[in-house]
């Protein structure tokens, strides 16, 4: 066997670890050393004691070819998109966003103009969520566009939320309604496919637009956490939902080391998500539960609030938390039940697999 295969036998591929199993192997023996740092890894945002208020940090990247194609994706859209997933982060964790850096990687290929497009969405979308541009960095890049953006956001300490804290019997809710970004996606892929195939062909998008903006310009759940704050709760657990239902709810009760159960009839899915699905011969359900990228929130609560949501079109109660014992499980409209498992978006699967 040659240094070179010997090498090869001894070397783990990132594609075996995944997204976040990578992150817990990278991060396992990170100890904390300061006083001031609540909570770092682990949770949507990181969080620091600052005094009176916490304050809440997070970093999100995003790679041409890996999170977006510009073959579809306007500029001013990307920049929008790009503060909205970072904002997302802040919500959350029952927080409100309140500045970002932005770094950029460029290649050569980019005009000063084509940055100003970027620019302009990144600024309209400050505008929308009340946040300021304090910053940031920019390098050349052989690749292609990377896009990196650090958020800080703030939030009263006895109304700080982590993934943590869901118990035995709270409800599960999640905001809007799910899928339409993933469809918009397969909607756009199909297109490009065809004019890629066929350049005189042009794109046929007609009366799919709210799947597009979910794909191309979605928006963060901040006027759901107003809501919350009107309604006086504050759930016991919660995540924004980037990666599929499934995935996150998987993540919460690991992270509150409780079972969820989720009931398919209860997963709010938009009529315009429902029918494309039926167009592509797709599930909506599996795109609602392993899609990603509507951004919702899913979170936890008492009981005691039942009443308070029972009757609100923006909440949907789509299940329960149960024991640790009694695992995570799915209930088909049949009434069967099926464990609960993440089928959702793995950047470094789709990268090294």
């Amino acid at each position: 066997m040659s240094l070179l295969e010997e090498k090869s036998k001894n070397t783990t591929p990132i594609s075996r670890l995944g997204e976040f199993g990578l992150i817990d192997h990278l991060t396992k023996n990170i100890k904390l050393k300061n006083e001031s740092t609540i909570k770092g890894v682990g949770d949507d945002a990181a969080v620091i004691d600052t005094g009176d208020k916490y304050q809440l940090m997070s970093t999100d990247f995003l790679v041409e070819g890996v999170h977006f194609d510009l073959g579809y994706s306007p500029l001013k859209h990307l920049g929008y998109k790009a503060v909205v997933v970072n904002v997302s982060d802040i919500c959350a964790m029952n927080g409100q966003a309140k500045q970002i850096t932005v770094g950029l990687a460029i290649s050569n290929r980019f005009t000063v103009e084509a940055l100003d497009e970027l620019y302009a969405g990144i600024y309209l979308a400050c505008e929308q969520y009340g946040v300021d541009l304090v910053g940031g960095d920019t390098t050349s890049s052989t690749t292609g566009l990377m896009i990196s953006i650090t958020v800080l956001g703030e939030v009263e300490k006895k109304k700080i939320t982590y993934r943590s804290g869901a118990k035995v019997n709270d409800l599960v809710v999640c905001t809007g309604d799910l899928g339409g970004a993933y469809l918009g996606l397969q909607l756009l892929n199909r297109e490009k496919e065809m004019f890629v195939d066929n350049p005189t062909i042009q794109p046929d998008l007609t009366g799919n637009d709210y799947v597009l903006k979910r794909q191309l310009k979605p928006e963060a759940s901040a006027k759901y956490i107003d809501i919350l704050k009107e309604l006086e709760i504050i759930p016991t657990s919660m995540i924004d939902i980037s990666d599929g239902l499934s995935s996150e709810a998987l993540h919460l009760a690991k992270a509150s080391n409780v079972g969820i159960t989720i009931h398919e009839d209860k997963i709010p899915i938009d009529y315009t998500t429902m029918n494309l699905a039926n167009e592509f011969n797709m599930n909506p359900i599996v795109c609602a539960l392993s899609g990603g990228e509507d951004y919702e929130l899913l979170f936890t609560i008492s009981q005691a609030h039942y009443d308070k949501f029972k009757k609100d079109a923006d909440f949907t109660i789509v299940g329960y938390v149960t024991d640790a014992s009694e695992g995570n499980n799915f209930i088909a409209k049949d009434g069967t039940s099926h464990p609960l498992t993440a089928q959702g978006w793995d950047a470094m699967k789709k990268v090294s697999g």
